[in-house]
């Protein structure tokens, strides 16, 4: 699993303000969310649609943009391989935590989740070839599943 302690490298400062800000966010956020896919929805939500950059207003006031949007890139992309390390199964109950967490009512989500499939909009910018098609393979699966289990009729083709 991600471990922003292991990041720092001789005593390069900006490593070590990398560290800080990427320990800052494990230590005040990451490690609140209990589910991986939560983090990684956390994580996707602070990058800007416009220029791609992340954007967290407390880690940048405290270690400045460059740093909090380092930290962000880095541990969104850390996150991101820690899902793809879980066999179907486990990104299955990691999934199913993430949904037990969320205020809306579970099939409105799943069916949501099939038309709009938002999930896309999870992945790291520095992700490419193998890596997207399989996390998009493993979450199709997934989708399916949900769909199963919260008896969900499939997205309408024709809308």
């Amino acid at each position: 699993m991600y471990d922003p302690n292991v990041e720092m490298k001789g005593g390069d400062i900006s490593a070590a303000l990398d560290r800080g800000a990427a320990s800052d966010l494990w230590r005040n956020t990451l490690s609140q969310i209990p589910s991986v896919f939560g983090r990684l929805v956390y994580l996707a939500s602070l990058r800007n649609a416009n220029s791609g950059r992340y954007e967290h207003h407390g880690l940048a006031l405290i270690f400045g943009e460059e740093e909090a949007n380092r930290a962000l890139k880095k541990s969104h992309s850390n996150i991101f391989a820690d899902w793809l390390a879980f066999n179907v199964e486990q990104q299955k109950v990691d999934l199913d935590l993430y949904i037990s967490g969320l205020f809306e009512d579970k099939r409105t989500v799943v069916e949501t989740w099939l038309k709009l499939a938002p999930y896309r909009n999870l992945i790291p910018t520095t992700v490419r070839g193998v890596e997207r098609r399989l996390y998009i393979s493993d979450l199709t699966a997934l989708m399916e599943l949900l769909r199963n289990e919260y008896a969900v009729a499939g997205p309408d083709r024709d809308e």
